[in-house]
């Protein structure tokens, strides 16, 4: 059909909506636009927009076959109270048909701070497991095979520490380092715009995160070095389209700093890895992740040059809305969790978490954590959703959205770009703001009841019940803890810890030195997460955020 004729038949559609329209009319505060067509979809290149599986610019996917040949890992997101605790759950979902780990740390842990640390008090081990030193993670991988499983660690600030505590486990198991397989969060600049866990300031924080770069590609050569994460962003209260944007300006200034340090582009890009939310807007999210596989293709060829096609894929791991979880009627997340599935598995996901019923009441329970992963079992045997790749291409709205989604995206990164890129952004407030400000909108929506959260605002239950047997920390995991920590302190080698830490200080100060080696050294001595983090601090300082309003 021609684009008149569709025209002159589109122009008949819209007056014969008005007639429906004044008998049944349509619910306030739905996108302006009805309905979509042919005429929606930009240009006709095919070859250049959407192209095939595994083909620049990757919309439609970075495998030719995605899940035919195989599924996307299915990475259960665990860890709480103490390294023994979280090893029985890792082990119970490995039985369970997990294919990947990835584990969840306390807050202690996750700001460099040790068990025995008056900060860390009441904190231990509650909502991820407390790691203080090897022994720590000697014991959270104990009959784990490292050279068989890939294990994600969602660790920030002091990743370097952590991975370094992962290679010696390995190095202890018989695995050698460059056989290993996983991926660390590694992206300090969303902490600053959106999570908090930040511990140096950002050009310290740079180098480090590109002394791990170095390292990988020189002795980790499978490890993904960094996750750069957009999660948190939507959890915090963005778009899509700003979730999209802002990780991928991260994205950017993180290749900036390699390429900066003396690396090349094809030498670490392929080791780069993405991790976004799925929300509960199922098509959207389709389309927001078709989007950011085209963006992130088109910033490596055309900006920075990369010539492989790995260079160029944006592979990336999902997990699903958490902030989208309510205390109210909690079973309904198990639908939640089951349409966002969906979504990632529509939008071509590499690995996948699906949070549990609970977790917005508490850690989840061994049930729930099984539903949770039962949910994207089912999707994958039974759905039919990955039985054929990209099935929602050609979609009038879904073609159309990925290209609104993508241009709004790449007008915030020209926006960045003029101020000098993420980190001059973020310290100048802009991306907090930003999302602060999506964030209250959508807090406004619920609130007035232009946005329906079914058991919130709309079809709640009187005299609810609140869920029973919740999994609850023990109070006493801290003290525990803290026994551990000091016992380990009175076995091991003193002196040699003193001298790592030394030697740690030293090469801190020098600014071409690249400090895995070092911090690799001083966590083989059994130096704890505190002390090794807190040679950093003296030599590099500690962030204090600001936002600019």
């Amino acid at each position: 059909m021609s684009t008149e004729k569709i025209q002159a038949e589109l122009a008949k559609y819209e007056a014969s909506v008005e007639k429906a329209v004044a008998r049944f009319p349509e619910r306030p505060h739905l996108p302006e636009q009805r309905l979509y067509t042919p005429l929606d979809i930009k240009g006709d290149d095919y070859a250049d927009e959407i192209s095939f599986p595994g083909v620049y610019p990757f919309t439609r996917g970075v495998q030719p076959t995605m899940y035919r040949g195989r599924f996307w890992t299915m990475r259960m997101y665990a860890g709480f109270s103490t390294a023994e605790e979280s090893n029985k759950r890792y082990r119970m979902l490995i039985e369970n048909g997990a294919t990947g780990l990835s584990c969840a740390f306390d807050l202690p842990t996750q700001i460099g701070y040790d068990s025995t640390d008056p900060i860390s008090e009441g904190e231990v081990g509650k909502v991820g497991v407390a790691i203080d030193s090897l022994a720590d993670m000697e014991t959270l991988f104990d009959q784990i095979d490292l050279g068989k499983v890939s294990t994600s660690m969602t660790i920030n600030a002091p990743a370097s520490v952590l991975l370094a505590m992962y290679i010696a486990v390995a190095e202890k198991q018989g695995v050698p380092a460059d056989q290993l397989r996983g991926t660390i969060q590694n992206d300090i600049l969303k902490e600053y715009a959106a999570r908090g866990t930040y511990i140096f300031p950002p050009r310290p924080s740079m180098r480090l995160i590109t002394n791990i770069f170095e390292y990988c590609s020189q002795n980790v050569p499978k490890w993904n070095t960094i996750s750069i994460s957009g999660y948190h962003i939507r959890e915090a209260g963005s778009t899509a389209a700003q979730e999209i944007a802002f990780t991928i300006a991260d994205g950017i200034a993180y290749c900036e700093a390699a390429i900066k340090a003396g690396l090349k582009i094809d030498d670490f890009a392929g080791r780069l890895s993405f991790f976004w939310n799925a929300h509960n807007n199922v098509l959207e999210e389709v389309a927001k992740f078709r989007a950011s596989r085209r963006i992130w293709a088109k910033v490596m060829k055309e900006r920075f040059h990369a010539e492989k096609d790995k260079s160029m894929m944006l592979r990336f791991h999902t997990q699903t809305a958490g902030s989208m979880l309510t205390a109210q009627q909690p079973n309904n997340n198990i639908v939640r969790v089951a349409l966002q599935t969906a979504a990632a598995v529509m939008g071509g996901t590499q690995s996948l978490h699906t949070n549990s019923r609970d977790e917005a009441l508490a850690l989840p329970t061994q049930e729930s954590v099984t539903i949770a992963l039962r949910t994207q079992q089912i999707v994958a045997y039974e759905s039919g959703l990955a039985d054929v790749i990209d099935p929602l291409a050609g979609s009038y709205y879904v073609e159309a959205m990925t290209d609104k989604i993508e241009a709004e995206a790449w007008d915030y990164i020209k926006k960045i770009d003029d101020m000098g890129g993420a980190v001059a952004a973020i310290e100048k407030g802009y991306i907090q703001k930003e999302i602060q400000d999506s964030a209250y909108k959508w807090q406004m929506d619920v609130e007035s009841g232009a946005r329906t959260i079914v058991g919130v605002n709309k079809f709640q239950m009187e005299n609810e019940e609140p869920p029973k047997d919740l999994l609850k920390v023990d109070e006493a995991v801290g003290e525990r803890q803290k026994a551990k920590v000091n016992a380990m302190k009175e076995k091991r080698d003193n002196e040699a810890v003193k001298a790592a830490l030394a030697d740690l200080k030293k090469a801190c100060q020098d600014e071409n030195e690249n400090l895995m080696p070092h911090i690799l050294a001083a966590v083989k001595t059994y130096a704890t997460l505190g002390e090794i983090c807190n040679v950093m601090r003296e030599v590099f300082g500690e962030y204090e955020a600001h936002v600019s309003l």
